[in-house]
């Protein structure tokens, strides 16, 4: 499949599909795995030498990036908050360096950490997964 037909379909699905009705902890999954899809499609663009559509793939995965690392709660979420604020911010500068150098082992790097977070997150259990549950983990 194309990176455009992936995208439109992961649009059609994701976006059309839930984020009204997504919980605060399913948006930060969906940032994820919206990151991870941009990350493949700029690989198949760097591959495929379409250095327009890598640069905008690459640029897609930071914005959303940033906007996970806009979700973290400092007050809240103490030494966690600040090791993924740090993890964040390094993604950041891998994916910028990936794009200047056509670095693949770069991008696959950072898909490696976003699944390694990903994986965390996705083990948080239901009950914590809503921002009223007494006690709440909040990234």
């Amino acid at each position: 499949m194309k990176p455009n037909n992936a995208m439109q379909q992961y649009r059609k699905n994701h976006i059309q599909g839930g984020v009204e009705s997504a919980s605060p902890h399913r948006l930060i999954q969906m940032l994820m795995e919206g990151a991870i899809e941009k990350i493949i499609a700029a690989k198949q663009y760097m591959a495929q030498r379409e250095i327009a559509n890598k640069g905008e793939q690459i640029s897609w995965a930071i914005a959303i990036v940033d906007n996970l690392r806009a979700c973290l709660n400092m007050e809240v979420g103490g030494e966690i908050a600040e090791n993924l604020l740090a993890l964040y911010n390094y993604m950041e500068r891998c994916l910028l360096e990936a794009n200047m150098q056509d670095d693949v082992d770069k991008l696959n790097e950072v898909i490696d950490l976003l699944t390694e977070v990903k994986l965390g997150w996705d083990a948080i259990p239901s009950e914590f997964h809503h921002p009223q549950a007494e006690g709440n983990i909040q990234e």
